[in-house]
């Protein structure tokens, strides 16, 4: 029991401190491509809007090359070598003399940083199925540490010298990195290991796991909805707020804070106990009805302190990270690797797919079709993804409240 908590604060401290190195990273990242594209902003733009989109390809394509291989040698070769390797890559941008190498920096982040779906893998592996939906929303509470914890420290470091945030998350990295390596066990016996397959190591292959089941392949289709809603947030909440409300950055700042604040103490504290009351598929579905509405009260907004309001009861959304504990129930032990690349690929999907939609749909609601008086039409439309995704989770879920049900009786 002992090691097992301390594997998984492990792999809690890589993924927080992966998110935390990409939120160092934000706020100087375009002030480096700026200097280095000659102060020329329309350039610098184009350039790192391709930074973001390579991201999240290599993410894409990574993300079940690694879980795959995770099945073959075990999980913790592949997270200590991608965490060393991300914070190696740390230190290539921090020296970075061109655009050039700064772009193969990001490529490598993109591989690298799909380690996320092999330490899902290590806590399946680890944690009792009736334990995994809190264990899962601990790690949303180490991405939402990221996003609150992140840019704030990087905009201090930042304003000292704009490489020196790529200097800290890299030694934080491969501190990790290190510490993983001395301490960290293996959690997958080598008799449950099977052959690497680039068959299924790949985006299109690792669909063909999903899809192996009615459920799970309506669970994927629940998550990837769900993803693509909350592209939304980053996508159009500066955008939005600066032109309905008129907010300044500092209090774009202060709500993207409550934001990610909020997400913590619903994942964190919430998650556990709620699942432990009223049971994953419960769980679940409220989550993403929590988030429609709290999308809704976003797009209907008349001033700050109404859209403010809506934050607390969005991120009670984090709840339906109930759904990638159910997706493990229906797979075996030699499968969580390819399971979680599989999931992986959606995601890199929907974060490739949200940032062109979103922002798109709000140019035309305050342009061509501002007549309308819609602004809020990104908030609608995410709205509507989650709706859905909670009426296909209900419906997919069925028997399990069937088996629920008779086992109580």
């Amino acid at each position: 029991m002992m090691r097992r908590k301390a594997a998984f604060g492990f792999v809690f401290a890589t993924v927080a401190i992966d998110m935390l190195g990409f939120g160092m990273i934000a706020p100087v990242l375009p002030k480096l491509v700026l200097s280095m594209a000659g102060s020329d902003s329309a350039h610098a733009s184009a350039i790192f809007a391709l930074f973001g989109t390579i991201f999240a390809v290599m993410q894409f394509v990574s993300s079940p090359v690694l879980g795959v291989l995770s099945d073959r040698i075990g999980r913790r070769p592949v997270i200590v070598l991608s965490t060393l390797g991300l914070g190696l890559d740390y230190v290539l941008m921090a020296i970075a003399p061109s655009l050039s190498w700064l772009f193969v920096g990001r490529v490598i982040s993109g591989i690298t940083s799909a380690n996320t779906a092999t330490a899902a893998a290590y806590i399946a592996d680890v944690v009792p199925a009736e334990k995994r939906a809190a264990s899962f929303g601990l790690l949303g509470a180490a991405f939402g540490i990221g996003f609150v914890v992140g840019p704030a420290v990087g905009g201090l470091l930042g304003a000292i010298s704009p490489r020196l945030p790529f200097w800290f998350a890299a030694g934080l990295s491969i501190v990790n990195a290190l510490y993983g390596a001395l301490v960290l066990p293996e959690s997958l016996a080598r008799d449950l290991r099977r052959p690497f397959r680039w068959s299924r190591a790949n985006p299109i292959g690792s669909l063909a796991l999903l899809r192996s089941h009615r459920e799970l392949f309506g669970l994927a289709g629940v998550m990837f909805l769900s993803v693509l809603a909350g592209a939304c947030l980053p996508s159009v909440y500066v955008l939005y707020t600066t032109y309905r409300y008129a907010w300044d950055e500092r209090t774009v700042g202060l709500s993207l804070a409550l934001v990610g604040i909020c997400s913590v103490i619903v994942q964190a504290l919430l998650m556990k106990p709620i699942v432990a009351r009223f049971g994953e598929r419960i769980s679940l579905a409220a989550g993403l009805l929590c988030g429609g509405i709290g999308m809704a009260i976003y797009g209907l907004a008349p001033n700050g302190f109404a859209f403010s309001l809506g934050t607390p009861v969005l991120m009670l959304w984090g709840l339906s990270s109930a759904a990638h504990s159910m997706m493990t129930h229906r797979v075996g032990p030699s499968e969580q690797g390819e399971l979680q690349g599989a999931i992986g690929s959606l995601r890199g999907v929907a974060t490739l797919a949200g940032p062109a939609l979103f922002p798109l749909i709000f140019a035309a609601a305050i342009g061509p079709l501002r007549a309308f008086g819609v602004p809020g039409a990104p908030w609608f439309l995410a709205t509507a993804m989650l709706i859905g995704s909670m009426l296909l989770a209900l419906a997919v879920t069925r028997d399990d409240a069937v088996a629920s049900e008779a086992t109580a009786a």
